[in-house]
């Protein structure tokens, strides 16, 4: 497939209206829309910005590529559009964006499609094209400019393929060989932009390169080991995890993909002029990383939501059998019908996995494959209780332990075994090859498990469940007006960034003194109050598209009728397209109405046993009335407030 398959003159805009960032992105949607290319704009605008809030896709030189791949896409397509004015993207080089190029890819894509967006992608580097494009006046001759580019690039890259197969082995050997992988987290434009920048600067150095790509169509190119034997260094450029320990004892450097696209020469300079660190598989080289550039809070917090994310499926499914194993008990069998007991125990054991998985891959983040075994243990060992100070263990599940250090201790457990595996790689940094065999499978297991039971047993294990307990007994003893603010600040988190760290931070909260004692009275309360304020931002964008036509599109009119239906299944990610759109008036609206819904859960002590469900797991709740009184209040508010402060859209006559 040519790239002139996935070009169109429908799908070009010569001249953006747009002045801004969400404006554009929002114009270049609406067109797929309009083209047939995209069948949720909703969906698909929210899965653009996803992408835009991991790291921007202004590449720097006037251009960027936002793309996405998912169900809301019906077709393989490169949308161009020209700013004239140019746009202020958020660009790496902090300069304007002239071009823009919105790839989209559905989730069936063929490899021909890929491929062609692959092509697309690496001409994108080159000067010359990209100087044309900027004045090109009509979309048939952007199209022509990309046939043009790419027979070149096809000539070029057949005589390099005939030169190199009538060299010499002599020539060959005496080039220095740079061997590398790209990838980025969609794999589907900056993985082979990078690949095409650094091949390009090598060849400028005299150097052969060969890059391995991880993107939408897997692994390509990929690396053989004499390769890697014989190559001089190693250049990583890749925003997700790559296969490290084949490039052990290789000077080595590691940078964000975006690098490989703005900054090849650099890469390919350190490589050849000898400056990269050499790196050793246990990870106790000075490896170039973009980790730390995130800064101390910045590690933990990822590190954190390694945990956090893995650890949801397991709060969540558990958490929903737990509730309807509920409703059977009080509505259809009592506590020694089957399907209770059945369900109740599915769920149960379900939560008893949940600390566990949090501590082992909050391990295994930091300290990776090693680290996991010692992690899960540590969490494991959290939730039993250890009786007296020094007495011996009784392995009860979290459900029948009577102090066990709980949550907080297992994470405590996670970052404290990953750290513990950092260490003992350091340890045993040195120790002879003859002997590298026995750390994965002898030293690692033995002295981290070891390390952990003794650290748990004896320090984490006393402290936290003292701690744990104290907690507990706080809050199951807290008066209404203490309840009230507690339950105010949780809901008001949930539309700080709907889905962010004050999200996450706290649903973490609520979900944690939930499993720690899903009977609890309190935690029951912190479970409908986050769910109230997550329900209120995308019930909020509903009300005020629905009863403030005046002020919204005929597009953001039809995201706001789906919100009604996420809004009752407790998906607060259904109001980010507005807020991204307009985020001073939609997430200060949010965070007011979210904030009254709060506290009148704690007010009223309403409480829902179940980590999520929305509205639906409203027959747990033990006052149902005023659990859809409270969501439907503070929606209410914020939905006017953002009614009433938005400014009406202009109409065009």
């Amino acid at each position: 497939m040519q790239i002139k398959d996935i070009l169109a003159p429908e799908s070009m805009i010569m001249s953006l209206k747009a002045t801004n960032k969400e404006d554009a992105i929002k114009e270049m949607a609406d067109l797929e829309v309009k083209t047939g290319i995209v069948n949720d704009e909703d969906e698909f605008i929210k899965s653009i910005w996803a992408r835009e809030n991991e790291s921007t896709t202004g590449i720097g030189d006037g251009i960027a590529m936002p793309h996405a791949r998912n169900k809301a896409i019906n077709k393989a397509r490169v949308l161009f559009a020209k700013s004239e004015q140019g746009i202020d993207y958020n660009s790496l080089d902090g300069q304007p964006v002239y071009l823009f190029f919105m790839i989209t890819a559905p989730d069936g894509a063929d490899n021909t499609h890929l491929q062609a967006l692959a092509k697309l992608s690496g001409l994108l580097i080159n000067p010359d094209l990209v100087a044309a494009l900027k004045n090109a006046q009509s979309p048939e001759e952007v199209i022509k400019l990309f046939e043009d580019a790419e027979q070149r690039s096809d000539a070029d890259k057949k005589a390099e393929k005939e030169q190199a197969a009538g060299a010499s082995n002599t020539d060959d050997a005496d080039k220095p060989l740079i061997v590398g992988v790209t990838a980025c987290i969609n794999g589907i434009a900056h993985t082979y932009m990078a690949q095409e920048a650094i091949i390009k600067a090598g060849k400028a150095q005299g150097a052969d390169v060969r890059i391995e790509t991880n993107g939408s169509e897997g692994v390509k190119d990929k690396l053989t080991a004499d390769e890697i034997k014989r190559a001089k260094g190693v250049i990583i450029a890749s925003d997700k995890k790559v296969d490290m320990p084949r490039f052990d004892g290789k000077p080595l450097i590691s940078r964000p993909v975006v690098d490989g696209i703005n900054k090849p020469d650099e890469l390919v300079e350190t490589i050849l002029d000898s400056k990269a660190s050499v790196y050793h598989s246990e990870g106790q080289a000075a490896q170039e990383s973009d980790d730390s550039k995130k800064g101390f809070w910045g590690s933990i917090y990822q590190n954190l939501m390694n945990g956090v994310s893995h650890m949801l499926p397991f709060v969540i499914g558990g958490g929903i059998l737990m509730a309807i194993s509920f409703i059977v008990e009080n509505y259809a069998g009592g506590p020694k019908s089957p399907a209770f007991i059945f369900l109740n125990n599915a769920g149960n054991m379900a939560f008893a996995f949940m600390v566990p998985i949090l501590s082992g891959y909050i391990a295994e983040s930091i300290g990776d494959l090693p680290a996991l075994m010692p992690g899960f243990v540590g969490g494991f060992m959290a939730t039993v209780y250890s009786g007296a100070y020094g007495g011996a263990y009784v392995a009860n599940v979290l459900t029948n332990a009577k102090s066990p250090a709980g949550f907080l201790g297992g994470l405590a457990s996670g970052f404290i075994a990953g750290y513990l595996v950092i260490g003992l790689k350091k340890l045993f940094a040195k120790l002879p090859k003859s002997l590298e065999g026995m750390k994965p499978m002898l030293i690692y297991p033995i002295l981290s498990l070891l390390l952990i039971a003794l650290i748990m047993y004896y320090i984490v294990n006393p402290i936290f469940s003292t701690i744990n307990f104290a907690i507990t007994n706080f809050l199951n003893q807290m008066g209404t007006g203490n309840l009230v603010v507690l339950t105010t600040i949780l809901a008001a988190m949930m539309s700080i960034d709907m889905g962010g760290p004050f999200n996450k931070a706290a649903y973490v909260f609520a979900s944690g003194a939930f499993a720690n004692d899903p009977h609890s009275t309190v935690a029951a309360v912190m479970m409908a109050a986050v769910m109230v304020g997550g329900m209120v931002p995308p019930f909020a964008t509903a009300i005020a598209t629905t009863f403030f036509k005046n002020k919204y599109t005929e597009d953001e009119r039809r995201a706001g009728i789906t919100n009604w239906i996420l809004g009752f299944s407790f998906i607060t990610e259904g109001a980010i397209p507005f807020a991204a759109a307009d985020a001073g008036h939609v997430i200060p609206s949010c965070i007011i109405g979210s904030a009254v819904g709060g506290a009148l859960v704690g007010f009223w002590r309403i409480g829902v046993p179940a980590p999520h469900g929305g509205l639906w797991v409203s027959p747990l709740a033990n006052h149902i009335l005023l659990y859809f009184v409270a969501t439907i209040v503070g929606s209410i508010v914020a939905g006017v407030i953002l009614g009433l402060w938005k400014k009406a859209i202009k109409t065009e006559n």
